[in-house]
């Protein structure tokens, strides 16, 4: 399997466990959404709260130029590590979700 095929697959692979592992919801739902075309991959709780619109990313990554960028993380989880586990190179994971001038001081890739 070539590189993109595989992050690709971790990605979901990971995503999958994550939303897997939560307890369901009563008024709203949490969706996995999986762009391959465009490599975009995220997971998002849709529905109501009583009188309140549910819709917020809770995680979100995409690739590119063949490295995989963490966009947005609102869990306790850690997904650049798990990825690290799972076999990614630590400088094909960019952590999006920091200002460019902060991530050379992350021990994450730079882009």
């Amino acid at each position: 399997m070539d590189k993109l095929s595989l992050y690709r697959q971790y990605i979901k692979d990971l995503l999958s466990k994550y939303n897997s592992s939560e307890p369901p919801k009563e008024n709203y739902e949490s969706q996995l959404i999986f762009d391959e075309i465009r490599d975009h991959y995220l997971w998002l709780d849709v529905g109501w709260n009583k009188a309140k619109r549910v819709y917020f990313t809770v995680v979100h990554f995409d690739i590119k130029d063949g490295k995989i960028w963490l966009q947005k993380n609102a869990t306790d989880l850690d997904p650049a590590e798990d990825l690290l586990e799972m076999g990614v190179d630590r400088q094909d994971i960019i952590l999006g979700l920091q200002p460019p001038h902060k991530r050379p001081y992350t021990k994450y890739g730079v882009a």
